[in-house]
């Protein structure tokens, strides 16, 4: 890591945590404590708002703006590849979104890299169809917390009518899916996306529920992979 990108992350660490020791930083940044102190110093010296010292932990007095530095050409490649692939698959909203963030980073390319382009190519233009028909509502919903009523089509082509609560959305072997607490069925269920008929939200909000929450269903598959 080059030391200009280093001094940018302490900073960037600096402002999401309250107090942070040399040590982790120099274990985050798998640099010595000795480099940390120097680099906190220098950070100091140039007006970075940084209190704190060596043995204690650090913190900055006040929120700093730094600007974006230079990108390496590989993560300029994996932004590019993520943003299309959002343009793509992730829902009008996102999609969007997708495309001015991209023209935002472009902006502030060097100009030896504002022509670089990535030889992965995923189509830029979003898809419009059932497969991603719901998702802004999904994603929505999940944010939200608000109830949702689906009517969902099974792999035998049965259709039942669920009330759940959506928890995350998730995209694997090229399908989006569901995560969500099922009233019907009092336990989580996966969805896929392509087979939801209709889909409403209801306008009733869920509380934080112990056992009913996306931790509680990643611990349970940990629970049940350790057990095989």
């Amino acid at each position: 890591m080059r030391r200009a990108d280093r001094l940018f992350q302490i900073v960037q660490i600096l402002r999401h945590r309250r107090l942070t020791t040399a040590m982790q930083l120099a274990e985050r940044l798998e640099v010595s404590t000795r480099t940390i102190y120097r680099d906190i110093q220098d950070l100091c010296l140039s007006g970075i708002p940084i209190e704190g010292e060596a043995g204690v932990g650090y913190l900055l007095r006040q929120e700093v703006n730094v600007p974006p530095l230079m990108f390496t050409e590989a993560e300029l490649e994996a932004i590019q590849v993520g943003m299309r692939m959002v343009q793509t698959w992730g829902g009008k909203e996102l999609s969007s979104a997708a495309k001015q963030a991209m023209i935002k980073v472009e902006a502030v390319l060097p100009a030896r890299l504002q022509q670089y382009q990535s030889l992965m190519f995923v189509h830029d233009y979003y898809i419009d169809n059932r497969d991603f028909k719901f998702l802004d509502l999904l994603r929505i919903a999940a944010r939200e917390r608000e109830y949702l009523l689906m009517q969902y089509q099974d792999v035998k082509q049965q259709l039942s009518q669920r009330k759940v609560r959506p928890l995350s959305i998730y995209f694997w072997t090229g399908t989006w899916t569901l995560l969500a607490w099922c009233e019907l069925r009092h336990g989580f269920r996966n969805f896929r996306v392509d087979r939801i008929d209709e889909l409403k939200p209801l306008g009733q909000f869920f509380e934080i529920t112990a056992g009913q929450e996306m931790q509680d269903y990643l611990e349970m598959i940990a629970a049940d992979d350790c057990a095989n």
